[in-house]
C-alpha cells in the first residue's frame, strides 16, 4: 500500500487572488498532520514526483497545458470566478498528476495492491482545454490515460464520489470504450452536468453512467447505488486497473453542498470498491477530489486509508 504526496501540493493557493477560497493548503496540512498522529495507518509513503507535459498531453492540449504554465510563470491571476493560479500553481499541479502517474506505475508494475495520493490542486473538473472548478490538469483522466497508452491497461475503471460531477473526466472520456466512467453526485449543482442520459458517444456509448441524487442524500442512498449500479457495471467491463476520484465534500459537514455521508459511509464505500478490485484482479487507486471541511476530510481519508489495509 503507497501513499503519494509532495510539499510543492502545499504551495497552491488560490487565496492570494480569491481571497476566502476553500481549496487551500490547510486541507493537505490538517490532512497529513491527521495521519501522521495515527503513523499513517502502515501505509509506504512516496513522494509524487512531478509529470512531464507529454503526459498530460495524453489528456490535455499543448496550448492548455501552456497556459496555465505561462499564466503560473507571469506570476498567476484569476482563470475564472472560482479557479485562480499563483507562481507555484503550475510546479503543484505537476507534482499533483505526477503522484498520480507514478502511483499507476506502481499499482500496474505488481509493487502495490492499493495506492493513495493525498494531491492538490483537484482535477476532475479540468477538461482537456479548460481549467475550471479549482482545477488546472486532470489528474484521474491523464492517470487513466497513461495506463492504457504506456503501462499496457486493457480497460480502466473511473469511479468517482465527490459530490460534484466530473465533468472533466467525462468530456475526456465520453468518446472511449476503454475507459468506464462512473460518478454519483449530487443534482443541481456546480458544474451542472452529469445528467443520467449523459451516457457516452459514439464508441463510447454505454461508458459512461451517471447517478445524481437529490440534496440531503446519504448512505442509504448512495450505498446501495454503489452495489446495485456500479459494481455490477464495472464487473461487465472487466477493468485491469480501478481508480476512485475521491472527494469527500458529500460528507454531512462539508460547507459546499448537501449530502449527508458520514465518515464511516467513506470507510463502506472504500471496502466495497476493495472486494471489486479484488474479485477483478485489478490494483486500485485513489486520488484525492475536494473536500472543504478540512478535519472531516481529514478523517475520511484515513478512513478509506483503513478500509483498503483491512
Amino acid at each position: 500500500m503507497v501513499y503519494f504526496s509532495h510539499p510543492a501540493c502545499l504551495e497552491h493557493d488560490p487565496r492570494t487572488e480569491l481571497p476566502g477560497h476553500p481549496e487551500n493548503p490547510e486541507r493537505l496540512r490538517v490532512l497529513e498532520a491527521h495521519l501522521e498522529r495515527l503513523d499513517w495507518l502502515g501505509w509506504e509513503r512516496r513522494p509524487a514526483p512531478a509529470a512531464g507535459e507529454a503526459e498530460l498531453e495524453l489528456v490535455h492540449s499543448r496550448a492548455h497545458v501552456e497556459r496555465i504554465r505561462e499564466l503560473c510563470e507571469a506570476g498567476g491571476g484569476p482563470i475564472d470566478v472560482d479557479t485562480a493560479v499563483g507562481s507555484a500553481s503550475y510546479q503543484a499541479a505537476l507534482h499533483a498528476a505526477g503522484g498520480a502517474c507514478e502511483m499507476t506505475r506502481a499499482l500496474l508494475g505488481g509493487e502495490a495492491r492499493c495506492g493513495f495520493c493525498a494531491v492538490r490542486p483537484p482535477g476532475h473538473h479540468a477538461e482537456p482545454e479548460q481549467a475550471m472548478g479549482f482545477c488546472l490538469f486532470n489528474t484521474v483522466a491523464v492517470a487513466a490515460a497513461l495506463a492504457i497508452a504506456e503501462l499496457g491497461a486493457g480497460r480502466v475503471f473511473v469511479f468517482d464520489w465527490d459530490v460534484h460531477h466530473g465533468n472533466g473526466t467525462e468530456a475526456a472520456f465520453r468518446e472511449r470504450d476503454d475507459v468506464l466512467y462512473a460518478s454519483i453526485h449530487q443534482a443541481g449543482i456546480f458544474p451542472g452536468t452529469g445528467a443520467r442520459t449523459e451516457t457516452g458517444i459514439g464508441p463510447g456509448e454505454g461508458f459512461t453512467i451517471n447517478l445524481p441524487v437529490p440534496a440531503g442524500s446519504g448512505e442509504e442512498t448512495w450505498l446501495p447505488l454503489v452495489e446495485d449500479v456500479v459494481v455490477p457495471a464495472a464487473e461487465r467491463f472487466r477493468p485491469d486497473l480501478v481508480l476512485i476520484s475521491a472527494g469527500y465534500d458529500a460528507h454531512t459537514a462539508d460547507p459546499l453542498a448537501g449530502c449527508e455521508l458520514a465518515t464511516e459511509s467513506f470507510a463502506r464505500m472504500s471496502r466495497q470498491m476493495r472486494d471489486f478490485a479484488t474479485s477483478a484482479g485489478a490494483p486500485l487507486g485513489v486520488v484525492l477530489e475536494g473536500g472543504y471541511e478540512p478535519q472531516a476530510s481529514a478523517e475520511s481519508v484515513a478512513a478509506t486509508l483503513a478500509a483498503l489495509a483491512e
